[in-house]
This record gives structure tokens, C-alpha cells and sequence, in this order.
């Protein structure tokens, strides 16, 4: 989960896998073009051999400098993180550029590094200096992007708390009065459930809620609906096994079931199913929802469904960091949504 444990700092997590591959890729992708940039007299892979230890050596210990000096550099203001953590490259290259001048000389490898010492340390301090000035810019980038993310996100969730559709509102308001004369004790169970709708639309989950806490949110809404809609709505739950601990972000899955209601089941006059069930993987869980489609929607239909998914497949991308989380189709008369909930050390206690 991308949460703002790095809010001071546009800096990425150098002690993460995910950062290390990307910079041992783009080390070796500067090994290759300097090998091909200086056409060595030498066998092509041998020298792309020797340029390949020296520039992965650069950049391990330059992400190991800056993983182990990320927790204080996170407390600094941006401009002061970029000069520091710019000088500190500078200085771990050029303390890795000598050691190699040094142990060349020592193997006696004349020539794979080039000819003589100011030169040599000239050259790898130079296009080192080039190479962490456009990370670190790639860096900064990234995080005002994720930023901005972040804020829309923020501002769509503000405005989803804000409301919660009239029209559900009204009909929960109407079956709770067709019900307390004939059926007491499940009107009061309908205010209770439409309190605790109300009471998490206003609540500040911004560092997510635990899957079952929104799995019995969406139960209270289903029955709500089941009273109301009676026969025509039917429900096929299959929710097991899952995994302890999940996270996800708030109102999530219930305004994905309003939408299986309010464009599919309340369009049909004999009403339908819909189903949600669960698919657990080893590095990630899929809820799928699926309901029927009256045969008008191909064309017309309710309009709005896609503002809540759009909605919702922000707010998975900022919280996770990952797109593409939500998908949506349809195919004849049935639609189908799926979620996808990315497994890390953060958000599971899966054993």
C-alpha cells in the first residue's frame, strides 16, 4: 500500500525490491551503451562485462547510501532531499570510480576503463552526474504525480461521503415504514443497518479498512435491498477462505453492488441474481460481482454507472500504486465487474 510514510520526500523506497530492479535495469542499460559508445579494441562482452560490475557496483552502493540514510532524509523539505541525496551519489560514485581505478591496476586490466586516471574519473563522473540528475528529476515527477493522484482521489472519497443517493435513501425510508407496522423487529434492523451505512460514508478511513469490515458493510446494504425488492432480488454470496488482514480502501465494494441494483435488477421486471464471489490467488485476491442486464442497456439504460467505477478504480490505483485494478464488461445480457486486491507484507496476514 502506498501510504505517506514518504510524504517528505519525493524519493522512492531504495530499500525496496521493486526500486532495486529498476535501478540495476537502468545500470545495465548504461553499461550497454557505454560499451557500445567507446567500440573497445577488446572482445564486445568482455568489456560489456567489465562495464556491467562497474556500473552495478556504482549503483547497489548508491541505493545502499540512500536506503540507509532514507528514514532522515524523509523529515527534510523536497529541495534540501534532492541536494543532499545528489551530492551523496556523487560522492559514493566517485569513492567506487577510485577502488576500481584501483583494482584495474592491480589485475593490471589496461584499457577497459580507458587511458589514464583523470580521464577515467572525468568520464564515470560525468555521465554519473547526468544519469542521478534525470532519476532523481524522474523521482520528483513520480511523486508529484502520485500526489496528485492522491488529492483527486481524496476529493472524489470526500464527495462520495458526501452523499449517499437519494433515491436509496427514499426507498430505504419507504420500506422502513411498510415494515414497522407488520414487521417490527426487521424495520428496526433496516434503521440499524442505514445507520451503519451512514456512520462509514462519514468516517475518515484514509488508511483503508480491513476486507471483512467492508464485506459486512455490503451485507447490511444487501438486506436492506432484499427487504425492499423482496422476490426479485436474489443473492449468491461466496466469500470463503479468505485471507486474514486484507486492506483495501472504504466504500469500495457497496457502491459496486448499488450499481449491480440500481442499472441492473430494479431495470428488470421479474428482478435477477447477483453474484459475488471471491478468487484468491497467491499474490493477489479478485472479488468478482456479476448481475443481468435488461436488453435496453446495450444502448441506453441508466447513465452514471461508470462515474462510481471510475471513481473506485482511482481510488484502488492511489492506495495500491498499482492501475488497473478494477475491470468492467459486458457481454450479452449480464455484467461483470472484478477487483483486484494486491497481497504485500502490509496488507494481509496470510499464513
Amino acid at each position: 500500500m502506498n501510504t505517506s510514510d514518504e510524504a517528505g520526500s519525493f524519493l522512492p523506497d531504495f530499500c525496496g525490491a521493486r526500486t532495486v530492479f529498476v535501478v540495476v535495469l537502468l545500470a545495465e542499460l548504461i553499461a550497454i551503451t557505454l560499451t557500445l559508445a567507446q567500440l573497445p579494441r577488446q572482445h564486445v562482452l568482455v568489456a560489456l562485462a567489465m562495464y556491467s560490475l562497474f556500473t552495478q557496483w556504482v549503483a547497489l552502493s548508491c541505493i545502499a547510501i540512500l536506503c540507509i540514510f532514507r528514514r532522515h532524509l524523509n523529515t527534510l523539505p523536497n529541495y534540501k532531499v534532492g541536494v543532499i541525496s545528489y551530492l551523496i551519489t556523487l560522492l559514493t560514485t566517485l569513492v567506487i570510480t577510485e577502488l576500481a581505478w584501483w583494482v584495474q591496476n592491480q589485475w593490471v586490466l589496461k584499457d577497459y576503463f580507458g587511458h589514464g586516471h583523470g580521464r577515467f574519473t572525468l568520464r564515470i563522473m560525468g555521465i554519473s552526474a547526468i544519469a542521478w540528475a534525470l532519476a532523481l528529476r524522474y523521482f520528483y515527477v513520480q511523486f508529484q504525480l502520485r500526489q496528485q493522484i492522491l488529492a483527486e482521489a481524496e476529493s472524489r472519497f470526500q464527495a462520495l461521503q458526501a452523499r449517499i443517493r437519494p433515491h436509496f435513501l427514499f426507498n430505504s425510508m419507504n420500506t422502513i415504514t411498510s415494515l414497522i407496522r407488520r414487521a417490527p423487529d426487521a424495520a428496526e434492523e433496516v434503521v440499524e443497518d442505514l445507520a451503519d451505512l451512514f456512520r462509514v460514508s462519514l468516517q475518515d478511513r484514509r488508511g483503508g479498512v480491513e476486507l471483512r469490515e467492508e464485506l459486512a458493510l455490503c451485507r447490511r446494504y444487501l438486506r436492506i435491498e432484499e427487504l425492499r425488492l423482496s422476490e426479485r432480488l436474489e443473492v449468491d454470496w461466496r466469500m470463503d477462505d479468505l485471507p486474514d488482514g486484507v486492506l483495501l480502501p472504504s466504500l469500495i465494494l457497496q457502491p459496486l453492488l448499488e450499481n449491480a441494483i440500481y442499472h441492473g435488477i430494479e431495470q428488470l421486471p421479474s428482478g435477477g441474481r447477483v453474484s459475488v464471489h471471491s478468487e484468491v490467488l497467491p499474490d493477489r485476491l479478485r472479488i468478482h460481482i456479476e448481475n443481468p442486464l435488461p436488453e435496453a442497456s446495450a444502448g441506453a439504460g441508466r447513465g452514471g454507472n461508470r462515474l462510481a467505477q471510475d471513481n473506485v478504480a482511482q481510488r484502488l490505483t492511489a492506495f495500491f500504486g498499482q492501475p488497473g485494478l478494477l475491470s468492467a464488461e459486458r457481454e450479452n445480457s449480464r455484467y461483470h465487474v472484478t477487483v483486484t486486491i494486491p497481497f504485500n507484507d502490509e496488507n494481509t496476514d496470510r499464513r
